[in-house]
């Protein structure tokens, strides 16, 4: 008899994007149409040269296949704290960073910290798939903020005071959206974070692609200013697509330094520690790649001025519902046509690889979602034209 498996596990969905890579296995594209994935969001360039010159080097290091601090390198978490005093202001020290292996599992570790089985968090919705199978493996009641169209799928702080009650731990917001594009205002994010601090629940911020954001130098939000920042805030953040460690597992939680000492306890038994290499690979990029995240956020700025500018000059069928830093959030043309049969479609029969709007929450059924960053500027017409390749609209 094969054992039995915890119930909370089975019940979760299989990996979303390898689910889309099983719609394209056995398919055949030929070479001057070859598929184009906007499914998984991963940079569609190379680390810089001089950090994979730094990591040559690094691998030869004496000791770097051993373990770090549960915390992870001294160096990087006060480089890390440094870099966000310099761009937000406030006081950010190294006592306050706990290196993670990537943003998913900072955001496990703060989840499982922060809240217990039959406690719930507030989730905006459409949501990131990987924080919803999270609480749903933990037990832990995701409770919908819908992002409505009409707010430019920026979530209302009035509806989510309504969602909070006595069982209620976090509220989550991940600006730039993952998976609308977009960039909550600042005194929104304030506001969500006095709403936290009146009902005593944390506010987790995921801020994964605040690198890419349309201004150089923007400041996404003032929260840390507020020498009580500590009482309140949990900012999460990924090393992964601002240099190219996608590989390397490296992110890092930013919070009050009583509850990371809980949350290490929590890392010690998942990972005891961040990956070496990956983590002197943040810290190189912290240390000398200004001028290449600048470089990068400005194509990344291209790229998104190129998928609006394709899809304005081709009649595709498909609307722009959200878009920002590195994804668009489309809404499809078919009535009564599931998101899920319609990546499909797209997938198979016209080489594009996107993730169905049913992949991030209920009521998506009318929506697919586009990393377009991941593709050269080049290639947006080509998706533009597959679009209406595929709704039968002539081109212009």
């Amino acid at each position: 008899m094969a054992p039995a498996v915890n119930p909370l596990v089975a019940a979760v969905e299989a990996p979303p994007i390898a689910e889309a890579w099983s719609w394209v296995e056995g398919v055949t594209f030929p070479a001057d149409r070859p598929l184009i994935d906007v499914a998984q969001a991963l940079p569609g360039y190379a680390p810089a040269a001089s950090l994979v010159d730094h990591l040559a080097e690094v691998v030869r290091t004496p000791g770097i296949g051993g373990y770090t601090a549960i915390a992870g390198l001294p160096d990087l978490r006060a480089a890390y704290a440094g870099h966000l005093a310099s761009s937000y202001g406030g006081d950010i020290t190294a006592g306050d960073v706990l290196i993670s292996a990537g943003c998913n599992q900072a955001y496990y570790l703060t989840m499982t910290t922060l809240a217990r089985a039959g406690d719930s968090v507030i989730l905006p919705s459409p949501w990131y798939f990987n924080h919803k199978m999270t609480l749903d493996m933990l037990g832990i009641e995701a409770r919908p903020l819908i992002c409505r169209a009409e707010h430019g799928l920026v979530p209302d702080v009035a509806e989510a005071e309504a969602l909070i009650d006595h069982s209620t731990r976090a509220i989550v917001l991940v600006t730039p959206n993952n998976p609308t594009g977009a960039i909550y205002p600042p005194a929104t994010i304030a506001a969500f974070a006095d709403l936290a601090r009146r009902h005593g629940i944390a506010l987790v911020v995921d801020e994964t692609y605040r690198d890419f954001l349309p201004v150089a130098g923007a400041v996404p939000h003032g929260l840390f200013a507020d020498t009580n920042w500590r009482e309140t805030l949990v900012q999460l953040t990924s090393f992964s697509k601002v240099y190219c460690l996608a590989g390397y597992r490296v992110g890092a939680v930013v919070a009050g330094r009583a509850l990371l000492d809980e949350m290490a306890k929590v890392m010690d038994c998942l990972a005891i520690c961040a990956p070496q290499v990956g983590q002197r690979a943040a810290l190189y990029g912290i240390s000398h790649l200004a001028d290449w995240r600048e470089e990068k956020r400005q194509l990344m700025g291209q790229r998104l001025a190129a998928f609006k500018g394709a899809l304005a000059t081709r009649n595709t069928g498909f609307e722009i519902a959200s878009i920002g830093a590195y994804f668009a959030f489309l809404r499809h043309p078919w009535d009564g046509e599931g998101s899920t049969e319609v990546a499909r479609r797209l997938a198979r029969e016209h080489g594009l690889l996107a993730l169905p709007g049913a992949m991030f929450g209920p009521g998506q059924e009318r929506h697919l979602r586009f990393a377009f960053a991941n593709v050269d500027a080049a290639a947006m017409p080509a998706i533009a034209d597959r679009l209406a390749g595929a709704t039968g609209a002539a081109r212009p």
